[in-house]
């Protein structure tokens, strides 16, 4: 799932709600957050922005690969402690 640094509460409900059925399902999932224009001077409200997403996902998520910036985006990897096993 992609996210702005400028995103409003209800667009992040949203997108949450689709994470969180992928991790229900046994995925794992990559929260990137992407950087336009001079957002990148702000480094830091991005580690904060994908503090508050894993917060809110609950206490069942764990992160598989802590935060990462490359290029413009700040991604991370995150799982469920407690989805059914996924069949390959």
């Amino acid at each position: 799932m992609r996210f702005s640094l400028k995103i409003s509460d209800h667009d992040i409900a949203v997108k949450l709600k689709k994470v969180t059925s992928f991790l229900n399902d046994g995925s794992k999932v990559r929260i990137s957050i992407i950087y336009r224009g001079r957002e990148l001077a702000h480094k830091e409200l991005g580690y904060v922005l994908m503090d508050k997403l894993v917060n809110l996902l609950g206490e069942n998520v764990v992160t598989d690969q802590p935060p990462q910036f490359a290029g413009r985006q700040l991604s991370a990897v995150v799982r469920s402690t407690n989805a059914k096993a996924k069949n390959s």
